[in-house]
C-alpha cells in the first residue's frame, strides 16, 4: 500500500492574479511563503500558509480555460476551511463583499458549514469544528 502521510498543498489557477492573491491573503488571512514570478511561462507562483503550514500553490497563466465550479460538478468538488464560528466568519466574509450561502446544519454531524466562492468561482465552505 502506498504510504501517504497527509495533504502537502492544493493548486489553484487564477484568472486575476492580484485579485486572488489579496483575496487569499487579505480575506482569508493566509500568508506568503514564497512567490516567483516564472519569465518563460509568464506565470506566477505564490506559495501560502495557513496558520503556519503550506496548503496553497496560487498559479497565474495566461487565458487559463474556463472550468465548470459548481459544487456538483465531476471533480474537485471543493476545498474547506474549518473555523470556530461559521457565523462570526460569514460576517466577517460579509464585510470584504464576499457572499456566503445560508448556514446549513450537517444532516449527519449536526456541524455548521457555508459556501462561498473565490474570484474566480472556485467553491470554498467553512465547516465548524
Amino acid at each position: 500500500m502506498l504510504q501517504l502521510q497527509n495533504i502537502h498543498h492544493i493548486a489553484i489557477i487564477c484568472s486575476d492574479y492580484a485579485r486572488s492573491k489579496a483575496f487569499y491573503t487579505e480575506v482569508l488571512g493566509c500568508t506568503i511563503v514564497a512567490e516567483h514570478y516564472r519569465a518563460a511561462r509568464d506565470s506566477w507562483k505564490l506559495d501560502l500558509a495557513l496558520n503556519g503550514s503550506y496548503i496553497i500553490e496560487l498559479f497565474s497563466f495566461p487565458d487559463p480555460p474556463a472550468r465548470v465550479s459548481s459544487p456538483e460538478a465531476r471533480g474537485l468538488r471543493h476545498l474547506a476551511f474549518a473555523v470556530q464560528d461559521v457565523a462570526a466568519s460569514v460576517a466577517m466574509l460579509e464585510q470584504h463583499g464576499v457572499v456566503c450561502e445560508a448556514v446549513r446544519a450537517d444532516e449527519f454531524t449536526g456541524k455548521k458549514f457555508t459556501f462561498f466562492t473565490d474570484p474566480d468561482g472556485l467553491p470554498l465552505e467553512l465547516y465548524e469544528i
